[in-house]
């Protein structure tokens, strides 16, 4: 099944700023006719690439009820999302890391930061920026729209008990393929 992508008419070839990612989430998350071809799983996430704008990665995703991604960052991309139907969670941590040489933090008291993102709801962010996306609801599905630039060079996954925050493994595109 070949599914549409979603490119808007004023797409550029400059490097898109977090407001304008922020801006193509929302309105690509605004498009009822692509939000609906998106194929739903009930076991897992789903997703489709879509054009993002001059030359970011752009995604579509289905959160089955229960599903989250786990701790992440982005490393040296900015992004931006939003909540295209249902609600979503964002875990987030209000502290900039060490980009490299670190196998295990203690966070600082405080640093948690929680939103909730229903339907039309999103957020930017900045390089390195840590959290978790969580589809809590027992019996919806939720789906949301992503943006990053530049395209996801690595994907730096963590663990987290209590404070102890620990770099489980970084992963590259080759191994998405």
């Amino acid at each position: 099944m070949s599914l549409p992508s979603f490119s808007p008419a004023s797409a550029s070839t400059a490097a898109p700023t977090q407001a304008a990612l922020l801006d193509f989430v929302r309105r690509a998350a605004a498009d009822a006719e692509l939000i609906a071809s998106l194929p739903l799983d009930p076991e897992g996430r789903t997703w489709v690439r879509l054009a993002g704008p001059g030359g970011s990665e752009a995604w579509l995703i289905g959160w089955p009820p229960g599903t989250g991604t786990g701790w992440h960052d982005h490393a040296d991309s900015v992004g931006a999302f939003v909540t295209a139907a249902g609600e979503l969670k964002e875990n987030a941590l209000a502290a900039r890391l060490p980009t490299d040489g670190w196998k295990t933090l203690e966070l600082s008291d405080g640093v948690d930061r929680e939103r909730q993102l229903g339907t039309g709801q999103g957020r930017a962010f900045g390089r390195h920026h840590v959290h978790e996306v969580l589809n809590e609801s027992s019996d919806r599905h939720a789906v949301s729209v992503h943006a990053y630039y530049p395209p996801l060079p690595r994907i730096r996954r963590y663990s987290r008990t209590g404070q102890t925050l620990r770099l489980e493994q970084v992963e590259r595109p080759q191994d998405w393929q």
